[in-house]
């Protein structure tokens, strides 16, 4: 049965500029607005309460993360939730937000045992304390802080981490000018650029969906940015980049992927830079037509 969780968060981003607060966090209500949650009700899941963050703070304290001490409470509660929903045979769909929510999804599920990730984002987000010299907005760190680069107090939440073993970690969709790219290829199973997905669609999805099948797993992840795409399909990000994937490769790849996945986080949207609600609507019909796949159909071999 699938679950529907709402994870208004924007502890993780920088303010767009002084003064302001980040947008993201309103991204939940503007899928609700898009006709999502009802959509999903309609055909029988069920809806958690939301999982509230705390009030955002611009300001960074020496060798922590922009909100460290909330990034972590949150995560906990996400975590909490996690657990409980998988304990119930219910299948998560957390809609962010933006991707510090990837911080407590690890978390649930390094207390229940080895997962894997599949991590589609327009950057690596591998930024850490190692090849920075102040990180300090999770939000493009998370992925580093999954896989255990972070600093202790992030990285490894109750002593859980890492979170998700380097080894079982696939990244799609970062473009080829990210400044960590390599160092993400050197840590992890598999990344693909943005460039190489659109070069080769079929052969780089049957490659990821054959990496989700790792011995000794006990099933996978989906995290999504939708930042994965490119700004002429959606300009409604906080880190928008030119050469992203098209909305039609995205439903694809989540098409294949939500059967086999255990959960699915979606986040990054930023309503604020989508008065019309449009992008949200777009969002919303590529969540709904991946979830609502025919999942025998969907599980036949790429």
């Amino acid at each position: 049965m699938g679950l529907i969780i709402d994870v208004p968060t924007n502890l993780g981003l920088r303010p767009p500029t002084p003064g302001c607060v980040p947008g993201a966090d309103k991204a939940p209500q503007a899928l609700r607005a898009a006709g999502l949650h009802v959509a999903l009700r309609e055909q029988g899941w069920i809806e958690s309460s939301p999982i509230l963050a705390g009030r955002y703070c611009p300001e960074i304290s020496p060798g922590q993360v922009r909100n460290q001490a909330a990034i972590i409470e949150h995560a906990r509660r996400l975590a909490f939730r996690i657990t409980q929903a998988l304990g119930r045979g219910e299948k998560p769909l957390v809609l962010g937000g933006d991707c510090s929510t990837l911080l407590g999804v690890g978390l649930g599920l390094a207390e229940r045992g080895r997962y894997g990730l599949i991590h589609l984002d327009g950057h690596t987000d591998f930024r850490h304390p190692g090849n920075a010299s102040q990180p300090a907005n999770l939000a493009g760190e998370d992925l580093a802080c999954a896989v255990g680069l972070h600093y202790p107090e992030l990285s490894h939440i109750d002593g859980l981490g890492p979170y998700f073993e380097p080894r079982d970690v696939v990244h799609a969709g970062c473009r080829d000018g990210d400044a960590h790219l390599d160092e993400a290829r050197r840590r992890l199973d598999a990344v693909i650029s943005a460039s190489q997905w659109m070069a080769y669609p079929r052969s780089t999805l049957a490659d990821i969906v054959d990496r989700t099948a790792h011995d000794g797993l006990d099933g996978f992840w989906v995290h999504v940015d939708v930042d994965v795409l490119d700004p002429d399909h959606m300009p409604a990000v906080d880190s928008p980049d030119p050469g992203g994937i098209s909305p039609a490769l995205l439903s694809e790849a989540l098409a294949a992927l939500w059967p086999r996945a255990v959960g699915m986080t979606v986040g990054i949207l930023d309503p604020d830079l989508d008065p019309a609600g449009q992008y949200a609507v777009q969002v919303a019909t590529i969540i709904l037509e991946a979830v609502t796949t025919d999942s025998e159909q969907a599980a036949e071999p790429i």
